[in-house]
Parts: structure tokens; C-alpha cells; sequence
């Protein structure tokens, strides 16, 4: 599921922005509006790239074509998309309005949606990031060294070997390495960013000079790669000699060809990576069978069993988006680079692998995206002060067992939230299931408890009365006794009493209210309607008194 936001968001604002959310209809087309056009503007599924609308009227009547067609959205040239007019109407047409910025030419726009919306359409997109990468950014590197006369590499903003040159004569040892490795080796990083090549490439659009660099690495001529003032990657040209000016302008020609290639390649990564997010999300919460996902979409599992995990930042805000911006960094940079990660009803879920019962070593057992991996990289960043936990559900054997290890993990995340459970001190910050059981059983029976209406005869209710009335804290005192039950000492030190308080209290708490407290099942329904009313949940209207009394 692919809307006219995702899009955008894939594109980067540089080139198109969304003024109007709309509803979230699927894009599976893109189709050009020319001035004429009918009342039969736009399909259900279809974006409508408004390319010959002039003014705010022509705009607003392409919103309304569109709006009664069911289309996905409108995109239209700024500054008219930002036209109060053109705004009011798509909100009230909740029509989805996407702005193009000025530099960014129509034809580059539909090159670049219809690859995007044609690799969503695509099964091959589901579970993957890139396949290899595409034959024409090698095409283009041969062209660039072909214009050099020189070796070339097609590099990311992250120093990472997009393509390269077939010409190798003139290549050193450097080049070869980064090839080799698909990444600028650390050492030669290093000597670049000393000489401030990446502080220029980030904020300049000019060519930059990177000197020779160690172990006879030879002097490069550096073309940044930039669409929308974002800096996308580099044109690294092996200069044995000084490259003419006249050839350094035809390589800046061909990086802002390049620049449309690279935002493709991006744009299809995010929308791969949204599409494994949603079919994920789909089995998370329906299983595999019900979640209406194709057997072949279903997003690619290591082998099992699994554990669902509920991830968090103790110091993020509220909503999954955030933490997604968090988390993914963090895994990717412990080496998962696939990882399983989706949002689900505002809360953010991962899919890792876990060992087997018996404890034997499974293929994935400590590797990237499993549980014991987790556990280290948790260990890890909480060691430099961030706030990062987890909570992973109970072991599934199938997929079909997903959901419900979703539903424990969630449940101890509540927990965690809340206060409730209280994570070991020191520790890695991850729960297991197995490690609170008991806290989710006691939850799970405080929350049907705290759901259902008030039974008549409970002796709480004339406690409550009576210290709402007299000020007094005898449903407090009742519940210390039970978590402390035959150690007045440890209940007295929980309220912050004299133990001779407790007795006297427990004395005429029994005056208001004859208790039994020698049957452990009235105990324990006791406690868990203590429980119900101590962590009421919203909207209940049930409370503790406030002050203590005698």
C-alpha cells in the first residue's frame, strides 16, 4: 500500500511536498492533466500530475475532477499548491495535495513516480532493499570515466560503492579496496575528512580536489551529486593528471543526470522497506492466513522460532514514527540490515530470531536479528546513557503464532510504561516473557477485573466510603497487609508507619467492615480488586482516597 504521502516522503521535500494529507488512497498510476480536460480527470488509485494548471481556479477545478473520480491525490507546481483558495478545496475534498518545487521539471517527476509506483506494484519490491544495483549507474560511470579519461566510482552520502568504471589501468590500491568492500576503507576516510572533503560536498555544489591520500593512494576530483540542495552522493574521478575544465563541466552535467538515478534508487529502498513494514504488520496482526498478505508478499523470516519484541526509548515521544527514526538507525548499525521492524496501533514491534528450546545454537542464534544480538546491542547503547528497552513475547513456532507473541510483548510493555513492572536494576534493559509471567497473569486478571461492573457485597466498597468520609486510609493499610500478609514489620515499613499503627488500624478496619482474611481466595480477590481500582485505567472514574489518616 503505497499513498501519495508515501511517495513524497520517498522523493524527499526537495522535490515534492504534501500541503494536504487527503485520505490514504493506494497510488497505482500517474497520469498527466492537460488544460481541456473533462469531468474524467484522475481514476480510483490514480495520482494526477497537474501540468498544464496556470492558476488557483484551474487548480481548485482539477481538485474537484479529482475528488469525484476517487483519485489518490493532485500534484501541482509551487507556489500555487501554497494558494488559500487551492488548500481550502483540497481539505474539503480531502484530496490528497502534493507541491512540486519550481527547479523540478514535470518529466523528471513521472520518471521518477512511475519507476517508484511501478517497483511498489511489484512482489519483487516486498522484503527487499536492492537486488544488485541497477545496470545504469554502471553505464553512467563508464560514461563519466569515459569523459575523464580517468577510473571512476559512483558513491552514496555514506561513502558506499554504488557503481564502478570497467577501466582499471589506472587504478591504485585504494580503488581497488573500496570495490572490493563497497565502502571507502576507514583509514582513507579518515585522511578525507581531515582535509575537509566532506565538509565541501555537503555545502557546496562545485568539484572538489581530494589530495593523495596513504599507501600511494593517487589525488581524486570529487563531482557532489545533488537534487533539491540535498546532497545524494559523489562522481569519484582517479585524477593521475588535472582533469580540463571543460571535461569537469561535462561531468557536472552528467551528476545531475545522475542525481534522478540515485533519487530513484532511493525512493524504490524506502518504498521496498514500507511495503516489508506493512506486510509485517499484517501478519502481526492477523497471522499469516487471515492477514489477507500473498504467501509470496509475506515479508522473508529467518528460521524460527521467533519472538516478537516491543522496542521503546524511555525518552521518546509518543507514536511509532519516532521511534522508528530511533531504533532503525541503531539496528542497522549493529549490522541488521534488513530489519524486520513495523508500527502497530501507535506501537513499535520487531521480528527477531530466538534459540531453540533446548538451548542448542541455532544458525541465527547471536547474529544480526536475533535475540541474543538484541540483548548485546541493548547492553551496549544503554552503556552510553540512552534510554532504549524492549520487551519480547513468548517463543512462535510458526508464523501463525506471531500475533500472539505481539500481544505478550505489548502487555509487557504496558507494564514497563506504567511503572508496574519495574526492569532489573543494571540490566541489559530487555523483559522476556518468561522472566515476568507472573506479572502479565496478575495483569490480565486486574484488567478483567477493572472491566467489569462492581459486584455487590465486596467489603473494598465500605472502606472506601468510610475513608472518602473520615479521611482515613484503611484501603491503602488493607492492601500493605496482603502484600505483606503475617509480616507487620515489612507492611509497616511499606506504609511508613509504627507497626503498633498497622495493629491498631487492622483492628478497626475490622469495626467497619468484618474481614476473613485467614481464606486465601478472599485474599486474593481482594487484591486484585485493590489492584483494579489502584491502576483504574482511563475513563473508569474509580480512585483511591487521598491524604492518609489515623
Amino acid at each position: 500500500m503505497i499513498t501519495a504521502a508515501d511517495l513524497a516522503d520517498c522523493l524527499g521535500a526537495g522535490l515534492l511536498r504534501i500541503a494536504v494529507p487527503g485520505r490514504d488512497r493506494v497510488v497505482h498510476d500517474v497520469v498527466l492533466a492537460e488544460p481541456g480536460d473533462g469531468d474524467g480527470t484522475g481514476q480510483p488509485g490514480e495520482l494526477v500530475l497537474g501540468v498544464g494548471v496556470a492558476g488557483p481556479d484551474a487548480a481548485v477545478a482539477l481538485l474537484e475532477r479529482a475528488a469525484r473520480s476517487e483519485a489518490a491525490g493532485v500534484a501541482v507546481r509551487s507556489p500555487l499548491a501554497q494558494d488559500p483558495r487551492v488548500l481550502r478545496a483540497a481539505r474539503d475534498s480531502r484530496t490528497a495535495l502534493a507541491e512540486l518545487q519550481p527547479h523540478v521539471s514535470w518529466t523528471h517527476l513521472v520518471w521518477l513516480l512511475r519507476g517508484v509506483v511501478d517497483r511498489a506494484a511489484s512482489s519483487d519490491a516486498l522484503g527487499q532493499e536492492a537486488r544488485g544495483m541497477p545496470s545504469d549507474l554502471f553505464a553512467l560511470a563508464d560514461t563519466a570515466a569515459k569523459i575523464a579519461e580517468a577510473p571512476v566510482t559512483i558513491e552514496d552520502a555514506h561513502s558506499r560503492v554504488l557503481a564502478y568504471s570497467s577501466p582499471q589501468d589506472t587504478a591504485d590500491a585504494a580503488r581497488m579496496s573500496t570495490i572490493v568492500g563497497r565502502r571507502v576503507p576507514p583509514r582513507l576516510l579518515a585522511h578525507y575528512r581531515a582535509a575537509g572533503v566532506f565538509r565541501e560536498l555537503a555545502r557546496s555544489d562545485a568539484p572538489v580536489l581530494a589530495p593523495a591520500g596513504p599507501d600511494g593512494t593517487l589525488p581524486r576530483l570529487v563531482v557532489p551529486v545533488r537534487a533539491g540542495g540535498e546532497w545524494l552522493g559523489s562522481i569519484w574521478v582517479v585524477a593521475r593528471r588535472p582533469v580540463p575544465d571543460d571535461r569537469v563541466r561535462r561531468l557536472a552535467d552528467t551528476a545531475s543526470v545522475l542525481a534522478l538515478h540515485l533519487l530513484r534508487l532511493r525512493a524504490e529502498a524506502d518504498i521496498a522497506r514500507r511495503m516489508t513494514a506493512g506486510a509485517l504488520r499484517a501478519v502481526l496482526r492477523d497471522g499469516v492466513r487471515a492477514s489477507g498478505v500473498p504467501a509470496t508478499a509475506t515479508p522473508a523470516l529467518p528460521p524460527g522460532p521467533w519472538r516478537v519484541v516491543w522496542l521503546a526509548d524511555a525518552a521518546d515521544p509518543a507514536g511509532a514514527r519516532p521511534r522508528t527514526q530511533v531504533w532503525e538507525p541503531v539496528v542497522r548499525r549493529f549490522g541488521w540490515h534488513q530489519p524486520l521492524l513495523t508500527d502497530l496501533d501507535g506501537l513499535l514491534f520487531c521480528v527477531v530470531a530466538d534459540a531453540v528450546p533446548d538451548g542448542r545454537r541455532t544458525p541465527v542464534d547471536g547474529e544480526p536479528g536475533s535475540l541474543s544480538w538484541l540483548r548485546r546491542v541493548l547492553s551496549r547503547t544503554r552503556s552510553h546513557g540512552t534510554g532504549l528497552r524492549a520487551a519480547a513475547g513468548g517463543p512462535a513456532h510458526s508464523p501463525a503464532e506471531l500475533p500472539r507473541s505481539r500481544v505478550e510483548a505489548a502487555e509487557l510493555g504496558r507494564l514497563l510504561t506504567s511503572g508496574r513492572l519495574a526492569p532489573e536494576p543494571g540490566g541489559d534493559g530487555l523483559v522476556v516473557l518468561e522472566e515476568a509471567w507472573d506479572a502479565v497473569v496478575v495483569e490480565r486478571a486486574r484488567a478483567a477485573v477493572a472491566a467489569a461492573p462492581p459486584l455487590p457485597g465486596t467489603p473494598l466498597a465500605a472502606l472506601r466510603a468510610h475513608d472518602r468520609e473520615h479521611g482515613t486510609s484503611y484501603l491503602p493499610t488493607l492492601g500493605a497487609w496482603l502484600d505483606h500478609y503475617g509480616d507487620p514489620q515489612g507492611a509497616a515499613q511499606t506504609l511508613r508507619i509504627h507497626p503498633n499503627t498497622l495493629r491498631y488500624r487492622l483492628r478497626r478496619l475490622d469495626d467497619v467492615t468484618p474481614l476473613d482474611l485467614s481464606s486465601p481466595r478472599l485474599r486474593l480477590a481482594l487484591r486484585l480488586q485493590l489492584a483494579a481500582w489502584e491502576h483504574p485505567g482511563p475513563g473508569s472514574g474509580r480512585d483511591l482516597p487521598g491524604p492518609p489518616g489515623p
